[in-house]
């Protein structure tokens, strides 16, 4: 049985052997030249003979001259090689494997490689290998043994916990004394670390870029990045997001708002241990008739008419939505007021005819009642315009409803109206590279439409006022016993996928938050506003998503930064190797 005895290394790392006197010594060898990107080590181990095969899903290939044409023409970001087995067939001729998983280039695989060595003069030598992609294979089973276990549930640490993994799932989780060590479990020693769920952005956006790219209503760049072709790119690799979110230790994700193809990526990570949880709501209804669509397609609907509203619902529940939102951007005006909470109504009421969660933009107090009222389960934003009444609280209470406060997404706006993107409130390494270079080139963007120093100012301002009366708000709220879960709103201009989570939480601490209470919110209670029963908390028949942390978090929220490790489904990453070069 292999035992991993680092709880930051699961690699078999180590430097080239300086004898290979055993099958098992060159096999470590081999995967270690890998490891250090040497080519000239990695290829002496081979047969450098006709009678050397390679074997993949393309098929054979014999030859050792080939195989040295395209051996290393490129090494991934990193390789994890575990479970490694040695049987011998006879003295001079040994059978060896081992379960891979390498990161590169934004995305994960992971399978199983093989090796058949045999002795020559020179040591022994890879006559076979083999390499084949076992994507649906479950996770090996996998012990976590001496962290602190703080289980998202909101009640006491267990300290010198164990938590084992089997299939995906936590099948035990608690102190030593009640969790025994299965024989067949890889054991991470984890003494000195703390354990979290996963974390759970209930507020993101994959039909968004994380720059103005993606939002030309903020800064119109349309002329240089058309928007047909961003919004083409981010349909065919929305993947370039999923390796940001695992970095950032968020393993769920709720898109609550985009163009239809978001709704595939529900089917598509359910199950994966390479990506998030993704939920999603599909295309919004709005208020106003917003004009950022594709010829083609829409990710806003106009909510111009209660058939139109009505039939919107039914087409969203046909569609296997998670969800219908609305975007209550702006308080109606009389005579319109009547009509459009009317509208507002008729949503709601269809909503509950079918069975799907009504989620709400609103950011004024006078439509965020107005959408409690028409019932609302989920608030996307904090209000901003005034305090948080009674009868806002009254009104959410009533309504079971969830305050999700999106706290520092109106300062990424600001940050680009301003010229300078504030790169260290962000762990960059967690972003993947075009997403980084367009960030960091925000203060040399389009300096001819920059604002005045007047309306800048002006605009600051009102970010400030924002963020204060967003944190008073979310402490009355949360003070009231509604409940409150992470949001950050990723995918706007400079509030990164994955990324910005960090912050989000920070703010939450701000407000008055304790940090074991923003950990509930950004774990249990954001599981339940996307309604998924399974994830959310680190107990028996949970989800395996969690996160390993070198510091305390409940002494402060910051230290949910410090990740060691990652686990997705019951595959672990380092921190490290989910990193971006």
């Amino acid at each position: 049985m292999l035992r991993v005895a680092s709880v930051a290394l699961l690699a078999l790392l180590g430097a080239p052997l300086a004898a290979q006197d055993t099958p098992l010594e060159a096999f470590r060898s081999n995967i270690a030249a890998i490891h250090a990107r040497d080519r000239a080590a990695y290829l002496s181990h081979y047969l450098q003979s006709a009678a050397l095969v390679r074997a993949g899903p393309d098929g054979l290939v014999q030859g050792y001259d080939s195989f040295a044409r395209q051996a290393a023409s490129g090494w991934p970001d990193t390789l994890i090689a575990t479970q490694l087995r040695v049987v011998p067939i006879t003295p001079d001729v040994a059978y060896g494997a081992y379960r891979y998983r390498v990161v590169d280039s934004g995305a994960s695989a992971r399978g199983v490689s093989e090796r058949v060595f045999v002795r020559t003069p020179e040591g022994w030598k890879v006559a076979v290998t083999t390499a084949f992609p076992t994507p649906g294979a479950a996770p090996p089973p996998r012990a976590f043994v001496g962290a602190t276990l703080v289980d998202g549930m909101g009640g006491a640490v267990v300290p010198n916990a164990v938590v084992v993994l089997r299939d995906g799932r936590v099948v035990c989780a608690g102190p030593s004394s009640s969790c025994a060590l299965p024989a067949d479990a890889d054991t991470v020693s984890a003494a000195g670390k703390w354990i979290i769920p996963g974390l759970i952005d209930t507020h993101v956006h994959f039909s968004q870029t994380g720059w103005v790219d993606g939002r030309p209503d903020a800064l119109d760049l349309r002329a240089r990045y058309p928007y047909p072709q961003v919004e083409a790119e981010l349909h065919a690799a929305p993947e370039r997001f999923f390796r940001s979110y695992l970095c950032s230790g968020v393993t769920t994700v709720f898109d609550v708002g985009g163009y239809p193809w978001t709704l595939e990526l529900m089917g598509r990570t359910a199950r994966s241990t390479t990506a998030p949880r993704v939920v999603a709501a599909g295309p919004l209804l709005s208020t106003i008739d917003f004009w950022l669509n594709l010829p083609d397609q829409r990710q806003f609907i106009y909510a111009a008419d209660e058939t139109t509203v009505r039939d919107a619902v039914r087409a969203h529940k046909a569609w296997g939505a998670a969800a219908i939102k609305l975007w209550y951007i702006m308080p109606p005006q009389p005579p319109d007021t009547a009509r459009i909470s009317a509208l507002v109504q008729a949503i709601g009421d269809e909503a509950r005819k079918v069975g799907l969660p009504f989620i709400v933009h609103a950011t004024g107090l006078w439509e965020a009642k107005d959408a409690l009222r028409a019932g609302a389960r989920v608030l996307v934003h904090s209000v901003w315009s005034g305090p948080v009444d009674e009868e806002f609280l009254t009104l959410a209470r009533r309504q079971h409803a969830f305050y999700v406060p999106t706290l520092v997404v109106p300062d990424g706006y600001r940050q680009i109206a301003a010229r300078h993107f504030e790169r260290d409130r962000q762990p960059l390494a967690c972003v993947d590279p075009a997403t980084r270079a367009k960030a960091l080139a925000t203060d040399t963007v389009a300096p001819k439409l920059r604002p005045t120093v007047a309306v800048l100012a002006e605009r600051t301002a009102r970010t400030e006022r924002f963020f204060a009366q967003g944190l008073a708000n979310l402490k009355r709220v949360h003070d009231a016993g509604i409940p409150v879960a992470l949001g950050t709103d990723a995918g706007n201009p400079l509030t990164l996928p994955g990324a910005s989570v960090f912050m989000e939480l920070e703010a939450m601490q701000a407000a008055g938050l304790a940090p074991s209470e923003v950990l509930v919110a950004s774990t249990r209670d954001a599981a339940r506003v996307t309604g998924l029963d399974s994830v959310g908390t680190v107990t028996p028949g949970a989800v395996a998503d969690l996160v390993v942390l070198d510091a305390d978090p409940l002494a402060d929220i910051r230290n949910v930064r410090r990740i060691a490790l990652v686990v997705r489904r019951g595959e672990t990453y380092t921190r490290r190797e989910l990193e971006y070069r």
